[in-house]
């Protein structure tokens, strides 16, 4: 990216443009000296230099509104029998005016008349002034083509990259009501059992909610973020399931700056609850871990409930299905998600993501490689 900004650069470009005609023209004087020295001609490197280099720099001059007009008149369907016509007339405007402008130049370099110096240019030049015209033409010609194909590829990619964050948004307010509507249906029914632990809950459900919101325009935050957010929730259910719910948190001291997505660990959480504590009146426990596996940030949350029938495959309700599609979207193959029966009994989840910080990289290649792979 450094290398193509220094080359839009408009002093670079004139750089690059000066030294790739002075390599040309380079290149012919070697062949000019050595031609004419192999046919027992008497030519200086100066002079095989000056005259080269005077021929390819006025070839230089001349190419600028070849290249020009090779913008304006493209061989795109429809404009083919215009162009040619134009580049036809171009051509032989170009080889007669390279033929005066370098015969002007020949007069200043071996002080001869100026017919005396364009006859021969005349018979020598006509036709390689043509062919290197049409030369001209085809490589600015590629070169607009190529440009245009990479202005094509990036509006390509950042509509893919707004498509994908779309989609992500719009998984996020899937996830938000999800979460609401149970909360509230817990807060419905604690209220026949005991209203004040009801009353609590709705102050921190209030708290909660608060917090979702201030980082709803968040795709990421950390996982320090995430925990507070956690610890919110779970101190929710605390209320409902009073002794009967445990809670284990283990994070390494590394892993809190990683940057997870936002509401990752709340759907993982509440599947735990839901189907390793709520069923059993005996106390449950949850453990949440995160640690760091070479370049990963694993997140894994296990409960002490019955775990998974015998070959049965794990169920998904909006929660964890909205999970695994967000993960999906922002990080591609660059993710694992898995769910399966713990060592010790109940059920493990288990999240692995690029372990990134706020300070060395952001969503884009996943975003912009996920939604390629989609498409």
């Amino acid at each position: 990216m450094r290398l193509s900004a220094a080359i839009q650069n408009r002093g670079v470009k004139g750089l690059l443009f000066f030294a790739f005609w002075t390599l040309i023209g380079l290149s012919f004087a070697c062949q000019f000296h050595i031609s004419t020295s192999q046919a027992g001609l008497d030519v200086s490197w100066k002079q095989a230099i000056s005259y080269a280099l005077a021929d390819w720099y006025v070839f230089a001059v001349l190419s600028l509104p070849v290249i020009r007009l090779a913008r304006v008149y493209h061989f795109e369907a429809g404009k083919r029998g215009r162009s040619l016509a134009v580049h036809a007339a171009g051509s032989a405007l170009f080889s007669g005016a390279y033929m005066v402008l370098r015969a002007w130049v020949g007069t200043w370099q071996s002080q001869a008349g100026f017919l005396q110096a364009f006859q021969p240019l005349l018979v020598k030049t006509w036709h390689f002034n043509l062919l290197l015209y049409w030369v001209m033409v085809a490589v600015a010609c590629a070169f607009d083509y190529y440009r245009k194909y990479r202005d094509r590829e990036l509006r390509t990619a950042e509509l893919e990259n707004r498509l994908a964050q779309a989609r992500l948004q719009a998984l996020q307010m899937q996830l938000n009501p999800h979460f609401l509507f149970n909360s509230l249906h817990s807060i419905s029914a604690l209220m026949h059992k005991d209203i004040e632990a009801a009353d609590r809950m709705i102050s921190r459900l209030g708290e909660l909610l608060r917090a979702a919101l201030d980082s709803s325009d968040a795709q990421e935050v950390s996982l320090r973020q995430e925990l507070d957010f956690v610890k919110k929730y779970l101190e929710l259910e605390q209320i409902r399931f009073g002794n009967r719910l445990v809670v284990r948190i283990e994070a390494a001291p590394e892993t809190l700056d990683a940057q997870v997505p936002n509401l990752i660990l709340q759907p993982l959480v509440e599947n735990a609850i839901r189907h390793g504590i709520e069923p059993h009146a005996r106390a449950g426990q949850i453990k949440l871990q995160a640690s760091r596996q070479g370049d990963g940030l694993a997140l894994e949350v296990h409960d002490n409930g019955e775990g998974l029938p015998q070959n049965a495959a794990p169920s998904e309700g909006v929660g964890l299905s909205n999970t695994r599609a967000r993960l999906r979207t922002l990080y591609g193959d660059a993710h694992e998600f898995e769910m399966r029966g713990a060592a010790g009994g109940g059920l493990m989840v288990r999240v692995l993501i690029p372990f990134r910080t706020r300070n060395n990289g952001g969503l884009g290649a996943y975003i912009h490689e996920s939604a390629n792979a989609d498409s």
